[in-house]
């Protein structure tokens, strides 16, 4: 189902834009980031309103996440919202990480708890919850405001349309989403879900209970059953059994996989769009073609940046 459109009628008001955003990792060889640039440039051309960088406070992964996000900046038009995960790390060393952030011109932070320690134990003092984190990037903020000339870090935090894994319930869920608006998130972006009735719920659910910030659905090209099953195991969210039966009737058939998975993600994308949705994200595990096919098949009402729409002017 398509999501509802305005009558062309002489007065009507316009569309309201949808936001639209991709996820994005560090590449971890040479090879990965050769085609890992390739999809940059892809995804640039759809005119994004900004790209999620996955990254941990204490990971591996801590010096090629700041370089892709610099290289974004400078030789991009896109812009880069950089995950941060706290829990273990303490309020010094995320307030380190915060500023360096801040110091390479990054304005867009997705504030995340991360995984805990196996073993549960953490550093004296470790931050705990993504709540404590938001509150340290608004201190930090704060200490720096004339430097913005008044401007605001926008901060994103994870909303879950089934109970998370670690949660007593779903109304709990509900509660740590609205103290994380309360602590100074400005939106939200799900986690994956498989049923549109899934984030339609999430939706409600937390505008009932006062949550007022936007609810972005994060959306996975369901084209590899391979990363339907683990993504499932990973979050805890069943996937809908109809789609992996198509997915593992087609076989080695990659068109016939790609062509299910794309038709799939598609409905999902629709149904949310038409509860309300304000934007989607779309996971692309850093592969453009199966995000762009599921971009080619929606309709959305999209403004044009002008620096970008001149750029492609001057390429013609």
């Amino acid at each position: 189902m398509s999501p509802p459109t305005l009558i062309d009628v002489p007065g009507a008001a316009a569309p309201a834009p949808i936001a639209l955003s991709y996820e994005l990792f560090p590449p971890r060889s040479p090879a990965a980031s050769q085609s890992l640039w390739t999809t940059i440039r892809e995804l640039e051309a759809t005119d994004p309103d900004y790209v999620s960088v996955t990254y941990g406070a204490s990971g591996s992964n801590h010096d090629t996440a700041l370089d892709l996000v610099d290289r974004l900046q400078l030789e991009t038009t896109l812009r880069p919202l950089a995950h941060l995960t706290c829990v273990g790390g303490t309020p010094e060393e995320l307030t380190g990480v915060v500023n360096e952030l801040l110091d390479r011109g990054v304005r867009g932070i997705l504030a995340l708890r991360g995984d805990a320690p196996r073993d549960g134990a953490l550093p004296r003092g470790a931050l705990r919850h993504a709540q404590d984190l938001i509150e340290l990037i608004r201190r930090a903020e704060g200490r720096r405001c004339a430097q913005f000339a008044a401007g605001k870090v926008a901060i994103g935090v994870a909303a879950y349309p089934t109970r998370h894994p670690e949660s007593p319930s779903e109304v709990h869920d509900i509660e740590v989403l609205l103290a994380k608006q309360r602590s100074g998130a400005d939106f939200a972006i799900t986690q994956v879900f498989f049923r549109a009735e899934q984030y339609a719920s999430l939706v409600h659910r937390a505008r009932r209970a006062g949550v007022t910030i936007p609810i972005i659905p994060g959306i996975m090209p369901f084209t590899s059953l391979r990363r339907v099953e683990k993504l499932a195991q990973l979050s805890g969210v069943a996937p809908d059994p109809a789609l992996v039966d198509r997915l593992r009737a087609a076989g080695g058939d990659a068109a016939a996989v790609r062509r299910i998975g794309t038709e799939a993600s598609v409905r999902l994308a629709e149904a949310a769009l038409a509860a309300g949705a304000p934007g989607l994200h779309l996971y692309t595990f850093n592969e453009h073609g199966a995000a762009l096919d599921v971009l080619a098949r929606l309709d959305l009402p999209r403004p044009r940046r002008p620096l970008l729409a001149a750029r492609h002017r001057a390429a013609v």
